[in-house]
């Protein structure tokens, strides 16, 4: 239900962009969660469907924007002035009921998931 792509190679400093889009339906909520190496999965932002509103993690907020295309029903996560530190497999997910705001950091709360893409930052 959720195809994500986009990820690559690139170089700090570059941008980058990845495309999650949903078939079958459409969801309340999408969110973008990254895995690097050796750590825990983590909350990069969501965005509501209704209205667009978003929310972004601390070490992402001003470098990444997350928007939407209602007519592709598809969720992009627009990535500027990457860092090494971003490298990261990077996951897509989706919820099917509205939720508070409280809440959409958690991965727990969502209910379908991408496959990831590979996204490295590297010189």
């Amino acid at each position: 239900k959720l195809q994500a792509c986009g990820g690559g190679l690139v170089q700090p400093g570059a941008s980058l962009r990845l495309s999650c889009a949903a078939s079958g339906r459409t969801f309340n909520h999408y969110a973008w969660f990254r895995r690097a190496p050796g750590k825990e999965r983590e909350f990069v932002g969501t965005i509501t469907w209704q209205g667009g509103s978003t929310i972004y993690a601390d070490s992402v907020k001003g470098r990444f924007t997350i928007s939407k295309d209602r007519v592709k029903n598809t969720v992009y996560l627009q990535m500027n002035s990457l860092k090494p530190e971003d490298t990261a497999v990077y996951y897509c997910a989706a919820r099917v009921n509205r939720l508070v705001i409280t809440y959409l950091h958690r991965d727990d709360y969502y209910d379908y998931w991408g496959q990831g893409t590979q996204v490295t930052v590297s010189s």
